[in-house]
């Protein structure tokens, strides 16, 4: 039988120790760095955003019903797309920049092991502002795409066809005089 048994390793060095504060204070200033680049690129996208709506209000084709026939839908779904794409990018910078909109449970200690330190649970949370900042990003440039092709193709789509004038009766040709007073 092979019996093993733990030994302390080798003594910290002052490099170890300063890699370890480093890591600490790192950690320490995760959450405040990542609701900071959070509060920046909502304030960018949100620009992006307004002057896309702002351009896409300036002119061009205004009536979806003149295109032709598939395409008054597709620039529905398009439009809906924008829609959905804004509302979650909205939310998940809006989660990144302000955390949860919720309270923060703080789990109990369980004797026999390590409790949760504060960094820790700062860590986990700039993960999940940071993951929440990535995807908002990602569905607000999603929705900046879709509005731009909805307005590109409502402005340059293809005209619904002409409807052909109604056909007219032929004209009823007036009674001869002679017969007017005829029954």
């Amino acid at each position: 039988m092979v019996s093993w048994r733990a030994r302390p390793g080798p003594v910290g060095t002052p490099a170890d120790r300063v890699a370890a504060r480093r890591g600490r204070l790192l950690l320490h200033d995760e959450l405040p760095r990542v609701r900071a680049a959070a509060v920046a690129w909502r304030g960018g996208l949100g620009a992006l955003l307004a002057g896309l709506l702002g351009f896409g209000l300036l002119k061009g084709r205004t009536d979806v019903g003149e295109l032709a026939a598939p395409y008054g839908a597709v620039v529905g779904v398009l439009l809906l797309g924008a829609l959905v794409c804004g509302v979650a990018g909205a939310v998940l910078l809006l989660r990144a920049a302000y955390g949860r909109p919720a309270a923060s449970a703080v789990p109990d200690h369980v004797p026999g092991t390590v409790p949760v330190g504060a960094a820790v649970l700062g860590h986990v949370e700039a993960l999940r502002a940071a993951r929440a900042l990535t995807w908002g990003v990602l569905a607000t440039l999603a929705c900046a795409g879709l509005l731009t092709a909805a307005v590109a193709l409502t402005w340059y789509g293809p005209a619904r066809p002409a409807e052909p004038p109604a056909p007219t009766a032929p004209p009823v040709p007036a009674r001869p005089a002679w017969r007017a007073g005829a029954p």
